[in-house]
This record gives structure tokens, sequence and C-alpha cells, in this order.
């Protein structure tokens, strides 16, 4: 259905004013039924997936990777993890600390910033490159020629998470069901007729679809277990590792080496079964070789009537607007694709588990629109998985303001789990992710108002409120208090040396220091004063034209051709907006 953006933003109050007077309970099996996608076809753009959180797999309309090429320049067809990533190695014998930073003027000090990769392009490079998300296997059918298949229908349960995928090979009729463990790095899958399935092992890349496929010396797959209906392997890649467990209990099947990094199991019936593990070396020994494929779909099942029954639902079949299923459909299917591709124990990157987007790294910015409408729809456990990270990477974020002459925690913008900020012409001048942290606690807190919920996050909580506090500056001549420049706003194609005080941003800075506030006061801590004075003389909200810019020195305003995200707008309605005016904003 196609809907222009703003017909499908109006239709959100249209659809609930029109909703008829609700019943005892929501139908949520058929609310979420209804919108179980349904392919016929390769579509480059829109594979499919199953996954848990850490770890997910892309298949094509075979139910596995049988087809990776149609979608190596739209969305790769991956199988990657929270904890697969690899490190090529370094050409240039350097490190971050080697890195000459680029000197902006701030109110009349240098501060250092990683974003000119000039004169040293091959270490900026790397920094930004490594680590990068792996993809850890493929695993399809043994098919030479597409031409030999016939798709018939690919369809997602999304209430029990398992995949149905129906073709013809070569004259039989092939039926494959695919499903992702609840809580292990793991797919099982049933197949009815005989087809053998390959697993193969790539060589790391930062490539979006995360694999080297034409360097097999570069890497090692060894047999380290093998039984009459098991085989694990050990997999080295320069100076990662992880293992592969694969297992085709109750099935009649042989599996053999057929190359350096590839696999075929043959099976001897015309239905079989199988599981495919992924394991970080620590957690090798957590292998269950007696469960069965048949235990992991039961497992998947429960795990996802349980989740479609808890937290929050809307039926909006009761209302006759007609953008009404298109808008429930949207609800729909981004609670799953988040729930797969954004639960896990980090923030996750902008492609959630799919493919790599800027080498699989998370950007600070997007966390909060990838995983705070968990605590949202009453699951505020899927945000808090990732929300403790933060906690892990304090000490880095408070060495990176210190070092730009600041208190506090900054946070970086492009990282991966180290914490580390990646070199970028924008990226370290960003500062919109800053207050983040704030916000998803306060839901938290709101889930869970506990003392435990703030001896947990207060850490997080104080030392990104310290470093926006810090990180504010006072100008005497306007008695007030700007941020930047230089910074970049979310709006990112504004030059940072003429930018300040955007108008999200300030807003953000408001909203997030008085949430800053009461947690002091919600722990039996005093009020900071610098932070009350921050709010209290922070800029107004930039606005020219009788519309708000997006930032002070902005030469355009929104209705002249402003480009990129259109930030200015989520200082009201993401954020509660007290710095806005309502009727300039309507404008």
């Amino acid at each position: 259905m196609s809907v222009s953006r703003r017909a499908f933003l109006g239709a959100v109050p249209a659809a609930l004013a029109a909703q008829s007077a609700a019943p005892a309970g929501i139908g949520r099996r058929d609310v979420v039924s209804r919108h179980n996608p349904t392919l016929h076809g390769i579509d480059p753009r829109s594979p499919l997936s199953v996954g848990n959180g850490e770890f997910a797999f892309t298949v094509d309309p075979t139910g596995l990777q049988t087809f990776p090429q149609p979608y190596e320049a739209h969305m790769p067809l991956c199988t990657q993890s929270q904890w697969g990533w690899h490190t090529a190695p370094n050409p240039t014998g350097k490190g971050p600390a080697d890195l000459r930073l680029a000197e902006f003027d701030t109110f009349g000090r240098k501060v250092g910033y990683a974003t000119s990769s000039d004169g040293q392009k091959p270490l900026f490079d790397w920094l930004r490159e490594n680590p990068h998300r792996l993809h850890l296997g493929r695993i399809g059918f043994a098919i030479d020629k597409p031409e030999d298949v016939r798709f018939l229908q690919q369809t997602l349960d999304l209430w029990t998470g398992t995949l149905h995928s129906e073709f013809e090979w070569r004259g039989q009729k092939i039926a494959v069901e695919t499903c992702c463990h609840p809580t292990d790095d793991m797919i099982a899958v049933r197949v009815r007729g005989r087809i053998p399935v390959v697993f193969e092992f790539p060589y790391g890349s930062s490539a979006m679809n995360a694999a080297d496929w034409s360097h097999p010396e570069k890497h090692s797959t060894r047999q380290v277990e093998a039984g009459p209906n098991f085989l694990s392997l050990d997999r080295r890649l320069d100076g990662d590792a992880f293992f592969v467990h694969v297992d085709w209990i109750g099935t009649s099947a042989a599996i053999k080496r057929e190359a350096a990094h590839r696999f075929v199991l043959t099976p001897a019936t015309d239905q079989f079964a199988f599981r495919c593990a992924f394991r970080y070396p620590r957690h090798h020994a957590a292998f269950y070789p007696d469960a069965t494929p048949d235990a992991a779909f039961a497992a998947t099942e429960k795990h996802w009537s349980a989740f479609w029954t808890s937290g929050a639902a809307i039926d909006l079949s009761g209302t006759p607007d007609p953008r009404a299923h298109e808008l429930e459909r949207r609800i729909v299917l981004s609670q799953y694709l988040t729930a797969i591709q954004c639960a896990g124990s980090m923030p996750p990157q902008e492609t959630g588990l799919t493919c790599n987007s800027w080498y699989g790294k998370f950007h600070l910015e997007m966390h909060y629109w990838h995983a705070a409408h968990f605590a949202a729809w009453g699951r505020p456990t899927l945000l808090e998985r990732s929300l403790d990270w933060y906690n892990a990477i304090l000490p880095t974020a408070r060495e990176k303001a210190n070092q730009q002459g600041y208190t506090g925690a900054r946070w970086p913008k492009m990282t991966a789990p180290d914490g580390r900020d990646s070199p970028s012409p924008i990226g370290p001048l960003l500062i919109w992710q800053q207050p983040h942290p704030i916000a998803m606690a306060e839901l938290i807190y709101a889930a869970y108002p506990t003392r435990e919920t703030l001896a947990r996050y207060r850490d997080i909580v104080f030392e990104s409120a310290e470093f926006m506090a810090s990180y504010a500056h006072y100008d005497p001549k306007s008695a007030r208090y700007v941020l930047g420049p230089p910074v970049i706003p979310a709006q990112e194609n504004h030059p940072p040396r003429e930018t300040w005080n955007p108008t999200f941003e300030l807003e953000y800075w408001d909203h997030s220091l008085a949430i800053a506030q009461r947690w002091r006061e919600r722990a039996g801590l005093p009020r900071e004063p610098k932070w009350d004075d921050v709010r209290a003389k922070l800029s107004a909200l930039p606005v020219k034209d009788g519309v708000y810019l997006a930032h002070e020195n902005c030469p355009q305003t929104f209705t002249d051709r402003n480009r990129d995200h259109p930030s200015m707008l989520g200082a009201l309605g993401v954020l509660p907006g007290r710095k806005v005016d309502r009727e300039t904003m309507r404008r």
C-alpha cells in the first residue's frame, strides 16, 4: 500500500479517533498474523530474517542463503551476531593515540577531533573500518543453477517466529521451516524433500556483505570434533575466533568436507532436520548435543507467543479509515524487526544484524530510535539489555571528555564494542547522542521506580549531564549559554565551524538536564547548581521568518531547501518541547 509520509503520519490520530469502543480484550494473534509477510520470489531489497536480538539469520525464498548474489548490491544475506567481529591486520603499525587530530577553535582554546585523514589516510581508514562485524557463515542448499528453481511462496509466521518456504527443484517440491532459537545463537531447519545443504565460511570484510570469499588462505576452518550426527568446527581469522556446531539428530545424513571452508550435508531420506549454532570461544561449552531441532522450534514458538502477549497492543481493525491497515502493519512489523535486530546486549548498528552498514558499527545517535520504544510498549527489559553497555564504556567516555577539556563523559558517535569513537569528517562533532542515555534511563525508571534502577544507571545519567553542562559555553555579552561551535547538528550537512545552537539539541539539553536533576533528588543528593544555571540561561530556539531553523547561524529556513534530517521537528513530539512555541513549530 503506497502511502505518502504526511498521510501516514496523519493517520495516527485519525485512526485512533475513529476506532469503535474497544472490546474486553484484543485478539492479539489475529492482529499479528494478518500482517505476516509473504514473498513469491527474490526481492533484493526485502529479504526476511529470523533472530533473537543477539543473533540474526537473513535468507532468500528458499528459507536459507542459497542465492546470495542478487542481494549483494541491495540487502546482503548475512549471518550476524553481537559478538561476531573481525579486525584486519593493521598495515600502519600505529594506533588511535598516533592519529593526528584536527584542531577547532572553541571559544579561545583549541580542541582536537579525529576528523581529518590528510597525510594519515591508511591509519584513519583502518581505525574507521576496524573492527567490523563478521558474516559468520553462509548456509544454503546445494543448487548450482537458479533456473532449476521455481519459487512458490514464503511466509513469515510472526506469532511463532517460524519462516515457511516452498519451492520446486528438479521436479520435486521442497518445503522448508526455519527458526532462530530464542536464547542461543542457533538456527534450526526442517526440510521435506531430498536436497543437500552447504555450510561455507568467509574471511572478514568491512564491506556491506561482511564477507570476503576470495582469500581462503587468510583464515582457517578446523574440525574439532565429529560424530555420526554432528560436527564441531574451530574458525580462525587473524586474531579472532569462534566455533560452529552442526548437528542433525534424528536424521539419516552424512556431512563431507568439499573445500577448505565448505561442508555439504547430504540427507538419506526425504525428510530431515538440522541445527547450526555459532559460539564465541568462551561460550563453546554451552553446546547441547542432546537437544533436537524440534525442541528449538518449540522454544521459538513459546518465546514469540509470549512476546506478542506481553506489553501493549493496538487493534485498528475497527476503524473505516483506509490508512488504518497500513498503520497497523507498520506497528506490528516494526516491533518484530526491532526485537530481532535491536534488542541485544549492545546498541544496534543502523541495519541491525542484517548486514554491515558503516562497517557494522553502531551509531549512538540512532540508539534511541531503535530501542527506546521497547519501554513505551511495556517491554523495558529489551531496552535494558543494551542500556547497560554505557556503564561498560564509561571510562573511555570520561577519558574522551577529559582530553577535550570537558568534565563528565562524552559518548562516541560511531563505535564498536570497545566504545572508541571512529574517525570521521562528521561523527566526532555530533552531540545529539549525548542526552540519549539519560532519556532512556528515565524510561526504565518509569517502568521500575526503584533504588536498584537508580543505582544501576546513576553514573550514566550524572556523567552524561556533567558533560552537557561543561560543553555549554556561557557568553557574558549575551548572558546566555550556547552550544558550539564547533558542532554538527543532527542535520549533518552544516559546517561545524559556522554552526551553533541547533534547535533539537537545545531542547534536548534542557529536557535531559531536568531529568538528571530529578535523578539527583531521587538519590537523596542536592541539585547541581551548574545544571540549573545552564537550563535557566540556555539560548532560545533559533527562529527566522516565523519558523525554526536547523541552527542559529543557518542561512536557510525549513521552507527553503534544507536537506537531510528535519531535526528541528523533534523538539516537539519526540521531546515535550518546554522551550518550543507551538505556533512557530506548527508553521
